[in-house]
């Protein structure tokens, strides 16, 4: 995995007001910096969803590694970058940390016998792999879910976001700027180049903006409350595929809904449709976006979702 951004989908409404959706990739440390930034909807793979053997082996095979080790200095940003050797002995450390960490989720799957005799790490997971899969865990195993587990990984983790937004140009002032720590800058610039690069399409008073929605998907499903659904579903996945690793519209469907059920409104943002001119007489603004009305923003109660549940055919008026 990679520093990476790309557009997802780039609308313009018939009044002018353009809404992006952007994926992005960036080390999972940077991610506590990037939800600062309120006007933006978004959503991101979970260290709690991944199963940790799968965590473990993409630690182990492709880390994080910090762009530069800068030197130590009063305030927040870094001195002079390290170089030569120094960088070398810095990075060493740093994997050396990652072993660690490797090491100690291992201990809390299986058990920390396991790991006696600096056996290596890929051959134990290995084994780990091999016994989830037959489901055949021997009972001292301390078996911690992985919510508690992967959070030991996440200075190495790579992530993926899917953002979408009106309003962007406060996230480049400020992280775009030379003050910023690299990571958050580097993927700044990328997003800020996509954006840039990208052309929005312009829609109707009553077409949506439905990102990860596919040609093909349009032409298979009639429903726009169908796609409306799909959108939001797989935004939740931050995919266009299933945890199975399949294309699939009825678990997409099936995903919103169970998102709607529980109260998980936040992947219910990134489908929007343009306000009409009646609305935009009255206030440009509808919640995050300016000139756009999110899909949950349509939905009564979506403000309070411990309160009474709203039936899942809540996207019908919407479309009608």
């Amino acid at each position: 995995m990679a520093f990476d951004a790309k557009v997802l989908a780039d609308s313009l409404s018939p009044a002018g007001y353009r809404l992006t959706t952007l994926e992005a990739a960036f080390p999972r440390f940077v991610l506590a910096e990037f939800n600062t930034h309120r006007v933006f909807s978004r959503n991101s793979a979970s260290s709690r969803a991944i199963p940790i053997a799968k965590q473990l082996r993409r630690v182990l095979e492709e880390p994080y590694v910090p762009i530069e080790f800068g030197s130590n200095q009063p305030g927040m940003q870094a001195g002079p970058a390290l170089t030569g050797e120094k960088r070398e002995a810095a990075e060493r450390e740093w994997l050396r940390g990652r072993d660690d960490a490797v090491r100690r989720v291992l201990g809390l799957v299986a058990s920390p016998d396991a790991l006696a005799g600096g056996a290596d790490l890929l051959e134990i997971l290995g084994q780990v792999e091999e016994a989830i899969r037959d489901k055949s865990q021997p009972s001292e195993w301390l078996n911690v879910h992985k919510q508690v587990a992967n959070r030991l990984l996440e200075p190495f983790m790579w992530h993926t976001v899917i953002v979408t937004a009106t309003e962007w140009d406060n996230f480049w002032n400020l992280r775009c700027h030379p003050d910023a720590q690299p990571e958050i800058r580097l993927v700044a610039e990328k997003m800020r180049a996509a954006v840039e690069a990208s052309e929005p399409g312009e829609l109707g008073w009553d077409e949506w903006h439905l990102p990860l929605v596919r040609a093909e998907d349009r032409e298979q499903v009639g429903s726009s409350e169908d796609l409306i659904k799909i959108s939001a579903g797989r935004c939740a996945r931050v995919s266009y595929l299933t945890h199975a690793g399949k294309r699939d519209l009825q678990a997409d469907i099936e995903l919103h809904d169970r998102l709607l059920e529980s109260g998980h409104m936040s992947p219910l943002e990134h489908p929007a449709r343009p306000l009409t001119s009646d609305e935009l007489a009255h206030n440009e603004w509808s919640g995050n976006f300016r000139g756009w009305h999110a899909y949950r923003k349509s939905i009564s109660g979506e403000a309070n979702p411990l309160g009474p549940k709203v039936p899942a055919r809540a996207a019908a008026s919407l479309v009608a």
